[in-house]
């Protein structure tokens, strides 16, 4: 496949409200295949609230061939405060596994740039799994790298509820 080119008959949009199911029906397939079903929870309905509304906290691009979804890339946008600049965040970058190797990845990556850098974004950031070892040889490919100096801390439900309550 020629890189500088989408793949044959491909459409990428703005997923809408109705492409609920979709989405959840391929973030489910990334927790099975990254063996990490059990950390899913969230249903159709929250994508469905906080991605749907008036005010949505993130954006998802649906990549399609012949009115099949093929992959997503869901988002949103961050501010770094350390260069004054509005960024993008890939949290979820899914490609059907029938898709797999066909560039719909690339196009996902690329097309929410495009989408990013239009409402003034300037930077992409994203994080893997430290053992998903296809993603980080897919990222390395098309020219991310890795933050040599950052580590990613998270709250999980019970210290981010204790902090709530000043404990």
């Amino acid at each position: 496949m020629n890189e500088n080119h989408p793949p044959a008959n491909m459409t990428v949009r703005l997923a809408g409200a109705d492409d609920v199911a979709a989405i959840h029906s391929l973030l489910l397939q990334l927790a099975d295949g990254t063996g990490q079903r059990h950390k899913l929870r969230s249903k159709a309905a929250d994508l469905l609230k906080h991605g749907f509304s008036e005010q949505p906290a993130f954006y998802v691009l649906l990549a399609e061939r012949a009115g099949s979804v093929l992959g997503l890339s869901l988002f949103l946008y961050l501010f770094s405060s350390w260069r004054g600049e509005l960024g993008v965040y890939v949290q979820d970058l899914v490609v059907d596994r029938s898709a797999r190797a066909g560039g719909v990845g690339r196009l996902l990556i690329q097309e929410t740039v495009r989408h990013a850098k239009q409402s003034g974004a300037t930077h992409l950031r994203l994080s893997v799994e430290r053992d998903n070892a296809e993603a980080i040889r897919f990222y390395r490919g098309i020219g991310l790298r890795a933050s040599d100096g950052e580590l990613i801390f998270e709250a999980g439900q019970v210290v981010f509820e204790r902090l709530a309550a000043g404990s």
